[in-house]
């Protein structure tokens, strides 16, 4: 048979990793790829019957390419999972079904997204394709992604149709923590891109990063919700480029 090996990448996930584990149990063997977490996690993990492995974080792109690695030779396929994700019963059997068939290199799977305890459809937070589904020895990491990181595959990529279920941000702090540190990454891509602020990016680019989550990626259907969202991506769009117009007077 087909052998699977699940992947969960932590940092302090004690709160998620039991449960994670739990829905992934269909797999061969269950990995931890751990960064040194200073909670429970690592504790928790071998609790629940997994294997733990740990490895200084240096960025997602690198510590996806270690943790493939680590399985090269033990298993045929790998599934990522984030510990605040959940694999459902029919997504489990999807992938069992999709591996014995072999016709890919890689699949992405579709994401429920909960914000604030709420299953968010619109704003770009649904489909929200993860391509997580791995063919060991096909697939890699673009290193120069070192966040939102871009899968390579020598081959063929297919779409699943079952989701995962990602408890995405809990409060309203927490994703302001998260956007914060995705918006400097941004700024600084574009710094280094040779690209300076202009008077109106301050206005136009955020007003169409509103308008194309709420009315073209249809937020408006998860009304305040959507209209909240679309809102504060609006901002930190702003904030991108008065953090890029910073780097530029830094230098």
């Amino acid at each position: 048979m087909t052998t699977l090996a699940a992947i969960i990448l932590t940092y302090n996930e004690a709160r998620h990793i039991t449960d994670c584990i739990e829905s992934v149990r269909f797999a061969d063997f269950v990995i931890v790829f751990d960064s040194f977490s200073t909670d429970a996690t690592v504790k928790l993990a071998r609790a629940a019957g997994a294997e733990v492995i740990q490895r200084r974080f240096d960025h997602y792109a690198g510590q996806r390419n270690a943790a493939l690695a680590a399985v090269t030779g033990r298993a045929d396929w790998v599934l990522f999972v984030d510990a605040d994700e959940r694999v459902t019963p029919e997504l489990a059997a999807e992938v069992r079904a999709v591996i014995e068939r072999d016709a890919c290199a890689g699949y992405r799977i579709p994401r429920y997204n909960y914000i604030f305890g709420r299953l968010t459809r619109g704003a770009g937070w649904y489909p929200d394709y993860q391509t997580r589904l791995l063919k060991a020895g096909a697939a890699r990491y673009d290193p120069e992604r070192q966040v939102h990181e871009l899968v390579l595959l020598d081959g063929d990529e297919g779409t699943l149709c079952q989701h995962f279920i990602h408890y995405n941000y809990d409060k309203l702090e927490q994703f302001i923590r998260k956007q914060q540190r995705y918006t400097a990454y941004d700024a600084r891509i574009l710094y280094e891109q040779g690209i300076r602020p202009k008077p109106q990016n301050y206005i136009l680019q955020p007003w169409r990063q509103f308008w194309w989550r709420f009315v073209t990626l249809k937020g408006y259907r998860d009304g305040w919700h959507g209209a909240r969202l679309s809102l504060l991506m609006a901002w930190y769009e702003f904030r991108k480029y008065v953090l890029l117009r910073g780097l530029w007077r830094k230098q």
